[in-house]
């Protein structure tokens, strides 16, 4: 059997998070005299009060996310402070701090614009949906940068599916069995961005959220602002709308329409969604350091053996 953090534990990794983000702070010249936990599951995101900067800081991860954490740090950074620039209404990041991530006591962390949060207004994802086709009309024009389908993580599933091999009790030898079949006819799609434009050839790539923006639009009180770009990548729209269901593809298609941009591709879609179901199964492999998180991913493994995979990636002819 796997050893899952204790309470205990846990509440020292997010005491120490929030020490690192408030000595780091202050040596920035930052006043804190309240830091206040907003957020704690695989990030710990603390309000710095008084002072209208939050950190927030990467604490749950895999050895290959590890790898990477700074290099997606700095690609958020600099996208967020693009589409600020460009006036897309965004989390910016905090000019009390430097425009790259800041590591102290074993962290790395980025720091934040505070902005209140409007509570009395549940989400909309169709609203949301439609607001994505406007952030994709607005990356089209980033300048910098960007890996293709980083936000696949296809190390960290990689890693993770051996990892939980180890581990039954995670996942059994049948799932797993069927998880790296799956894994095999995808991975060569998500490494490699010509295998991608043959097996899909005519869609277009360009710079996306990473990280299903309909669920990370904050709700501010003064207007709905996209957060959370730490898996910003080069990749095909449908990768943000993935395992969202038709009702909200369509609400996507109609802000594509308005934004002059492509509707969603069937096929597409249905390769983005088995690849972020893999993802699921791989966050299988930090339920040790997370175990409130196997709560979270038991409906989507059963759904997951609901949908036998078919094996197929793409049957579009060639143009």
């Amino acid at each position: 059997m796997t050893g899952y953090a204790t309470p205990q534990e846990l509440a020292r990794r997010t005491s120490a998070a929030v020490d690192a983000a408030v000595g780091a702070a202050r040596d920035l010249g930052v006043v804190v005299t309240d830091a206040a936990v907003l957020h704690d599951m695989f990030s710990v995101v603390v309000h710095l009060a008084p002072a209208p900067v939050v950190a927030r800081i990467p604490t749950v991860l895999a050895p290959a996310q590890l790898e990477s954490l700074g290099r997606r740090q700095q690609a958020e950074l600099d996208v967020a402070t693009w589409l600020a620039g460009h006036g897309v209404p965004v989390i910016a990041p905090s000019p009390a701090g430097p425009r790259e991530p800041v590591r102290r006591a074993g962290f790395s962390m980025t720091f934040w614009q505070y902005v209140e949060e409007d509570r009395d207004t549940p989400p909309d994802y169709a609203a949301n949906c439609d607001l994505v086709a406007d952030l994709h009309a607005a990356l089209r024009a980033y300048p910098g940068p960007l890996s293709f389908l980083s936000a696949a993580e296809p190390d960290f599933v990689t890693e993770s599916l051996a990892v939980l091999g180890e581990h039954p009790d995670l996942l059994d030898a049948a799932d797993l069995d069927r998880a790296r079949r799956e894994w095999r006819v995808l991975a060569p799609l998500v490494r490699s961005r010509q295998a991608f434009e043959s097996a899909f050839p005519g869609i277009e790539l360009q710079p996306v959220h990473g990280d299903s923006p309909p669920a990370n639009i904050f709700p501010g009180v003064g207007g709905n602002l996209f957060a959370d770009f730490e898996l910003v990548t080069l990749g095909p729209v449908e990768w943000d709308l993935a395992g969202l269901g038709p009702e909200l593809e369509a609400a996507y298609d109609r802000g594509a329409r308005r934004n002059g941009i492509r509707p969603l591709d069937d096929e597409v879609l249905r390769f983005v969604n088995a690849v972020g179901m893999l993802r699921v199964i791989a966050c299988l492999a930090l339920v040790p350091q997370l175990p409130a998180l196997h709560e979270h991913l038991i409906p989507a493994l059963a759904q997951w053996r609901e949908h036998p995979f078919t094996g197929a990636v793409s049957g579009r002819p060639p143009v």
